[in-house]
C-alpha cells in the first residue's frame, strides 16, 4: 500500500468510493459500518487537489482503497458546516497549549476506507500520512463526526488519537468536534 496526495485523474476513482460509502448513496445494510456526508462538484475537488493538496490516498496498485481530504479554514469556509465551525473555534478549549483559531488549525475529513481494507492499518496510515502533510502548517487537526456515525468516532478516538473538545449542532444533527496536534 502507498499513501500519495491525489492528482487530477484520479478524480473518477475517488468518486467512485465516495459514492459507494456516501449518506445519499450507500446500502441502508452499510449505515452502521460508516459513511461520509460531504459533497463535494468536480470543481471543489479540483481545487482541493491541486490548489490545496489535500487529498491523501491509499493506493493499493492503482486501486484507490481510501482517501482523506483536508484543506485551510479558507477553502472549507464554502461549505456551511465548516463555516459553523470557523464561527465556534474561538469557544474551544486549547490543544496542548493552542488557542484554535481559522490561522493555526485546519478542517480534516472525511476519510473514506473501501470495506476490502477496512481492520488492515489502511484507516490509521492515512490518517498519519494526512496530518503529515499538513503539520509544518498548522499545529492542530480539527474534524467533525455526526454523532449518528459512532464507528466514526471511534476509530478517530481510538485508532487515531483525536480528542473530543466540543459538541454542536447543525441542520438538525449533533455532531462531536475533535482535535489532534499535528507534531
Amino acid at each position: 500500500m502507498k499513501y500519495v496526495l491525489a492528482e487530477l485523474s484520479d478524480l473518477p476513482a475517488i468518486r467512485q468510493l465516495m459514492a459507494k460509502y456516501h449518506r445519499d448513496t450507500i446500502a441502508p445494510e452499510d449505515m452502521a459500518d460508516g459513511f461520509v456526508t460531504t459533497a463535494l462538484s468536480d470543481e471543489q475537488f479540483a481545487d482541493l487537489i491541486v490548489r490545496e493538496r489535500g487529498v491523501m490516498l491509499a493506493k493499493d496498485g492503482d486501486k484507490v482503497a481510501a482517501f482523506a481530504l483536508a484543506a485551510s479554514w479558507e477553502y472549507w469556509q464554502q461549505v456551511p458546516i465548516m463555516q459553523k465551525m470557523i464561527d465556534i473555534l474561538p469557544q474551544m478549549p486549547a490543544v496542548d497549549g493552542v488557542v484554535l483559531t481559522r490561522e493555526n488549525t485546519y478542517q480534516y475529513g472525511p476519510v473514506c476506507v473501501d470495506r476490502a481494507y477496512r481492520g488492515t492499518g489502511v484507516f490509521e496510515e492515512i490518517f498519519r500520512a494526512s496530518l503529515r502533510e499538513y503539520a509544518a502548517k498548522y499545529p492542530v487537526m480539527v474534524t467533525f463526526v455526526n454523532q449518528i456515525n459512532p464507528r466514526s468516532y471511534a476509530a478517530h478516538t481510538r485508532k487515531a488519537g483525536m480528542r473530543e473538545i466540543a459538541t454542536f449542532d447543525f441542520n438538525d444533527n449533533h455532531y462531536w468536534m475533535l482535535a489532534i496536534p499535528t507534531e
